[in-house]
């Protein structure tokens, strides 16, 4: 059964099935009745509550607050940001009627003709217009501003092709929205929370990331800016992993939400969005996981440390749990998640293969002849290594090897990035780079044709334009025209 439980396929036979086949057998999530919706299993949710609390805990250091709007919009809200509804209208579920009935005929139920609403409602696929007709009745003066708010919530967006976490029709995520007197004020706000999402993603998630805004083909329906994160997964493709936007005044000219300034003048509202979804989930298990299971990052763990006791008979399992449980009191106080699995329905190396598949960072395991020599055997998941250490002192080694792991996991990641991250000068070579599975750094002559031409001739997309690239002189590696930086290009999920 051990064995069954690792069959995975390879990362290198055929990279989207090893992440397939991994989301499901390492009991993150399955599919659901509903197409192209996915339920997220206890272990999986597990994971993104971390990632929320920890997410949460920064968004209120930098001031903002949470609250919560609706799941429907009135579809007349996405007319009236022209560019907003033309990003969105192909992708949204639309609520016609609010009644159910008996089929006249017994087969069933059906909807109730008589019950269609005379608007239709959206299920949100983004917050922005039912949120900035909700800031128009809290909006009068600039002593109302800056309003800092969020929302942890699901929204829906009508995919035709799925794949679990990274891209399904209904999602969780959070969306910040804020609301500012001046511009400079709300595109400091868009850029200060891209630098929390960078933080959170190299920090907690042992993600390296590449900061940048968005070309404008790639730019948010409705915003001036968009800035993103842009993470390497191992098989060399972009992950967008969180966006960041200037909105501008546009929303607020939308829903006419306009304020008095300290000049005593009428003025509409300067705007930021932002926003993570589960496709988080996704960034953790392609960039750091291997052909045995998972590999997380110790700081999102659910179980950061997993002690399995090995023994023959009733005696000796309690001989082992006396030693045992003081030692999970200690780490737990040192706010160290730890799972003792003495249960006695599955063998140690079911739990061993179980374990490593989940990928819990740390495993301990003790049998009769470590007690008697005081010591226990430690696996470390990111490299599958073993040592033995003492028993006594064991409480004081894991705090710095769960850091050491965390440490190890994002110097990999990033090394993985550096060494696939190359500059390009001409058409034949970007070519060639993109097979490699590579981000590309080349010159770009800023037309939204010359992109476009790249994306269908390639599949490759501008990625952003990295915020720390210097200015550098050169030519479009395809039309020969003037270019002033480098932007990222690669082929993306």
């Amino acid at each position: 059964m051990a064995v069954e439980l690792k069959d995975l396929t390879k990362r290198a036979d055929n990279y989207s099935q090893w992440y397939n086949e991994l989301v499901v057998k390492a009991d993150l999530a399955e599919q659901s009745a509903v197409r192209g919706c996915m339920v997220i299993k206890p272990y999986g949710y597990a994971i993104w509550e971390k990632m929320q609390q920890q997410l949460d805990k920064m968004f209120k250091e930098t001031g903002h607050v949470n609250a919560y709007f609706p799941l429907l919009i009135p579809k007349s809200f996405l007319s009236r940001e022209a560019e907003h509804v033309e990003g969105f209208a192909k992708e949204c579920a639309v609520v016609t009627h609010h009644r159910l009935m008996n089929a006249p005929d017994g087969s069933g139920v059906v909807v109730d003709p008589d019950a269609r609403l005379e608007e239709e409602l959206i299920i949100r696929p983004t917050s922005e217009t039912i949120i900035w007709n909700t800031y128009k009745n809290w909006i009068t003066s600039y002593r109302d501003l800056p309003i800092l708010v969020n929302q942890w919530a699901n929204v829906m967006r009508w995919e035709m092709r799925t794949r679990m976490f990274l891209r399904t029709a209904e999602f969780l995520w959070q969306e910040g929205h804020t609301a500012h007197a001046t511009a400079e004020e709300a595109q400091a706000e868009a850029i200060k929370m891209l630098n929390v999402y960078g933080d959170f993603a190299e920090k907690y998630m042992a993600v390296p990331v590449v900061k940048g805004v968005k070309s404008a083909n790639e730019r948010f329906a409705g915003a001036l800016e968009t800035y993103t994160i842009e993470a390497m997964m191992q098989d060399g493709k972009a992950l967008q992993s969180g966006t960041s936007h200037f909105l501008g005044q546009n929303f607020a000219k939308a829903f006419d939400v306009k304020f008095v300034n300290k000049q005593n003048q009428l003025e509409y509202v300067w705007a930021s969005s932002w926003g993570v979804s589960t496709r988080l989930m996704g960034a953790l298990i392609m960039t750091h996981s291997d052909d045995n299971g998972l590999v997380l990052p110790p700081h999102l763990a659910p179980i950061q440390v997993v002690i399995v006791p090995i023994y023959k008979n009733d005696d000796q399992r309690a001989e082992i749990s006396e030693k045992v449980l003081p030692i999970v009191e200690a780490l737990r106080a040192k706010g160290i998640s730890v799972k003792y699995d003495d249960a006695d329905n599955r063998r140690p190396g079911f739990k061993f293969a179980d374990y490593e598949l989940k990928g819990v960072p740390v495993r301990l395991a003790i049998g009769a002849r470590d007690l008697a020599n005081g010591t226990v055997e430690i696996m470390r998941r990111d490299t599958l290594e073993k040592e033995t250490d003492a028993l006594d002192t064991i409480t004081e080694r894991i705090p710095a090897l769960l850091e050491e792991i965390q440490d190890n996991i994002y110097r990999k990641a990033l090394s993985r990035r550096e060494e696939r991250t190359v500059k390009v000068d001409n058409y034949e070579d970007f070519k060639a780079a993109l097979e490699g599975g590579n981000f590309i750094l080349a010159h770009w002559d800023g037309s939204s044709e010359t992109e476009e031409r790249i994306k269908e001739e390639t599949k490759a997309t501008i990625r952003c334009i990295p915020l720390d690239s210097p200015d550098e002189e050169g030519v479009d590696m395809l039309t020969g025209k003037p270019s002033h930086r480098r932007v990222l290009f690669a082929r993306n999920y």
